[in-house]
């Protein structure tokens, strides 16, 4: 792993990649994934360690638990994004036309977000805006800012504490 970290050594990723390829697979599996899926996953933890390899810390964490860690994280972000409620689709009837008071509320209601949103810390606003607008998952975004998946979490939950107490009011 130091080599892949340091050199960007491609037989070291191959060895590397052999050896947790089929035991990362088996892990996945156990937990409940479909074949298909757990090789998906598989291809995108060994991504993840290629493209993360800097961040790999030895005094922190021994490989194999870094690695592991990767597909847990990859797995719960799967499990949400599959869970995540599919709207259903708004349909409006041809001839109902808004009337001038829907469309200045839903106005005024799109201001005073904007303006809780400008309140929010300019970190929390940016990953609020990343997971809500973005429609990104909190490991995409980790891996995005390079931020640890704990932090956006963090920042996530007191930047939506702080809209909840500037919204209380609205509704």
């Amino acid at each position: 792993m130091l080599a892949i970290r340091d050199q960007r050594d491609r037989d070291a990723f191959a060895r590397l990649y052999d050896h947790f390829a089929p035991r990362l697979k088996g892990f996945i599996i156990r937990s409940g994934a479909p074949g298909a899926q757990a090789e998906d996953i598989v291809q995108d933890v060994m991504l993840t360690v290629w493209r993360k390899a800097e961040l790999f810390d030895p005094h922190r964490a021994q490989v194999s638990a870094w690695i592991y860690q990767i597909a847990r994280n990859r797995q719960i972000d799967i499990a949400r994004k599959e869970r995540r409620p599919i709207p259903d689709e708004l349909t409006e009837e041809p001839d109902c036309e808004p009337d001038a008071s829907q469309i200045i509320a839903v106005e005024q209601e799109t201001r005073k977000l904007e303006q809780a949103l400008a309140q929010l810390k300019p970190d929390q606003r940016d990953i609020v805006e990343r997971a809500y607008l973005g429609e990104l998952t909190h490991q995409e975004i980790s891996t995005m800012t390079g931020l640890p998946l704990g932090t956006i979490k963090s920042r996530i939950r007191l930047g939506l504490e702080r809209l909840r107490h500037e919204l209380k009011g609205m509704r």
